[in-house]
């Protein structure tokens, strides 16, 4: 095959081999990756925005986003800013990443492209370079990451079982992402709840049984869990709710009729006896 290709002079994009040769990528979801990459750095483009451009319609770009998902070159997060509105923030990348690897770009550990800010814009691009070394030695003019807050690790200690309790929750269900700022207030509902005798399996179940379904979306999981953790039962009430009610069937009323033994009838004949020495119906008694 004869191939004529003239390298562009600028206005030109980077992408690797293995991405344009990506056996399960289809055209429409390396079109999309490429496009949002290609994009300036200070760009604010979505998703959605681009495969408006692109000429993509709603059920093309929702195949190529799972497709990019499932991938690893897009990763997308529910956040919830300083004033309580949720916002989502997209990460994509030439280069397969895990959730881990993931995170660490997303909070501005790999250096490359401008520095973002503390909350993201929604679907912001990036054009990182993941896994590189720097060209020459940095020196002492190395990026810092932010620290992690003080009040992160020191608001509830380690071996506290009602802090563990609630970082576990959203192994337990995703939805349930408690904000930084209400960790320390549901660990002390959760405290209370353990000092008067419940479980922690107990209280998990007490909290599943009041959240929706798995559909279901969760807009403000600590609130919700505030709600459900404000009124603690007393141990015994809580237990006796899942012990069924053992009722006595009733004895049906034909079990109790018997066959009359009088001569006047032409075939069996049952009645409902007053006595345990009755044995002539009504009719025949008479």
């Amino acid at each position: 095959m004869l191939r004529h290709a003239i390298p562009p002079t600028g206005s030109f994009s980077q992408v690797p081999n293995h991405l344009i040769r990506h056996p399960r990528l289809s055209a429409d979801a390396l079109r999309l990756l490429l496009w949002q990459l290609s994009l300036p750095a200070d760009a604010r483009d979505s998703l959605s925005k681009t495969a408006e451009k692109a000429g993509l319609g709603k059920c093309a770009f929702l195949r190529a986003k799972r497709q990019l998902k499932a991938e690893g070159h897009l990763h997308e997060w529910r956040t919830q800013g300083d004033r309580g509105r949720w916002e989502t923030v997209q990460l994509v990348s030439s280069t397969p990443l895990s959730a881990e690897e993931a995170v660490v770009v997303r909070d501005g550990e790999p250096a490359g492209g401008n520095p973002a800010g503390a909350s993201p814009a929604v679907g912001e691009p990036t054009r990182r370079a993941v896994g590189r070394h720097p060209g020459q030695d940095p020196g002492d003019n190395t990026s810092n990451p932010p620290a992690p807050e003080a009040g992160e690790a020191g608001e509830v200690g380690d071996g506290d079982p009602a802090a563990q309790f609630v970082a576990g929750l959203p192994e337990l269900d995703a939805r349930l992402r408690i904000p930084r700022s209400m960790v320390a207030e549901l660990a002390a509902r959760v405290r209370d709840w353990f000092g008067r005798g419940h479980t922690a399996a107990s209280l998990w179940q007490h909290i599943r049984r009041n959240l929706p379904g798995r559909l279901g979306w969760i807009e403000r999981p600590g609130g919700l869990l505030r709600y459900v953790l404000a009124d603690v039962p007393p141990v015994a009430v809580a237990e006796a709710v899942h012990i069924p009610v053992q009722r006595q069937a009733p004895v049906p009323r034909v079990s109790r009729m018997r066959e009359c033994e009088g001569d006047g009838h032409v075939q069996a004949t049952l009645f409902l006896p007053g006595g345990d020495d009755e044995t002539l119906c009504g009719a025949c008694r008479a």
